[in-house]
């Protein structure tokens, strides 16, 4: 049986919404860089995650003050991979459309589209892209599914997601 041999590893989360998970930072050592999604809440979860690897992260519709002045959505490259992150579909697939994402031109397509606020893990192929919402890892409500975040590798074979699921934790029920 051949091994996989991972050339990039990102740890994806999103709706930490003041409370980082302590299984979290476990989960995404080794991980080349950390995408925040947005729905932060508490700028000390940027400093933890920054501990473990490089952090990009966006604002979320629940991010005030220094956290409401990160950008909406952003373009960057991580080990050959191109990603767009937002954390609103809709607005992001939109704003995509209009050419309104910095270091996205209209028209260009990246290799994967990560975005957040509704709560639900998933992950799809759209035109050639992968779109990952990470699901909340802090899942505040108690309607939530359970809370999750995901591992995006890229390998030989192409582009690959691990939901990695977090225990319930009473703590970061808000309401």
């Amino acid at each position: 049986m051949a091994v996989m041999t991972y050339l990039t590893r990102i740890g994806v989360i999103s709706d930490t919404h003041g409370f980082l998970h302590p299984q979290v930072l476990a989960e995404f050592a080794g991980v080349r860089h950390i995408i925040h999604a947005g729905d932060i809440m508490d700028p000390a979860t940027l400093q933890a995650l920054e501990a473990v690897a490089p952090v990009t992260a966006v604002a979320g519709n629940m991010d005030d003050g220094k956290l409401g002045k990160l950008p909406r959505e952003m373009c960057l490259e991580v080990g050959g991979l191109r990603l767009v992150v937002g954390h609103k579909r809709k607005r992001l697939q939109k704003r995509m459309a209009l050419g309104k994402v910095d270091g996205l031109g209209t028209g260009e397509a990246p290799d994967l589209i990560i975005f957040g606020h509704d709560h639900l893990p998933s992950a799809e192929w759209v035109d050639g892209a992968l779109y990952l919402n990470p699901g909340s890892a802090s899942a505040p409500h108690e309607e939530d599914d359970d809370p999750t975040i995901a591992i995006v590798e890229r390998g030989t074979s192409g582009l690959e997601v691990r939901f990695v699921p977090l225990k319930r934790s009473p703590e970061a029920f808000t309401d």
